[in-house]
């Protein structure tokens, strides 16, 4: 004959505590676990929305994005056919200009010189693209590296269209 085993109080007292016991475990932890999240100003920061109506083609705009500059510039036909015709045998970081744009009217990127972080300026060097004179790194009008001690190129952000005239960044 089979016999089923009784439940006692016993062991409802057992399963009760244990319960309680990860519930309050659970209730104890998640606070702390909670306050790793970044909080709503860091999240604010993650993307930036840019409106590109005001930029003229030859113009470029400085905006911040996580604390960092980022340079948007509107190139001309001109500017855009130099960037392509460049060999790149000849660039000590090889990219194709290209792979640097989503459209060829648009360069993207963080404004941040590639040797020790400093801010290049705008429509100079012997490139027509960014200088920095901190150490002497000439950039072209991809934002790629031609001359001086940086080591790459200037890094594109993640970005995408929004529509024809807006981006977003992050």
């Amino acid at each position: 004959m089979d016999e089923k085993p009784k439940k006692s109080k016993r062991d409802f007292l057992f399963t009760a505590s244990y319960t309680l016991g990860a519930v309050g475990i659970g209730a104890t932890i998640w606070p702390l676990i909670d306050q790793m999240n970044p909080d709503t100003s860091v999240k604010a920061l993650a993307t930036t929305e840019v409106d590109l109506t005001q930029i003229e083609p030859g113009n470029s705009i400085t905006v911040l994005w996580r604390g960092k500059p980022v340079f948007i510039k509107r190139r001309t036909q001109s500017e855009i056919e130099e960037a392509e015709s460049v060999n790149l045998t000849e660039l000590p970081h090889p990219e194709k200009d290209q792979d640097r744009v989503k459209k060829k009217e648009w360069l993207v990127m963080l404004g941040v010189c590639t040797h020790l972080g400093c801010v290049p300026l705008s429509d100079k060097g012997e490139y027509n693209g960014w200088f920095c004179p901190c150490h002497g790194s000439h950039y072209d009008t991809s934002g790629r590296i031609r001359k001086g001690p940086a080591p790459t190129n200037m890094e594109i952000p993640k970005y995408e269209f929004v529509n024809n005239n807006t981006i977003k960044i992050g």
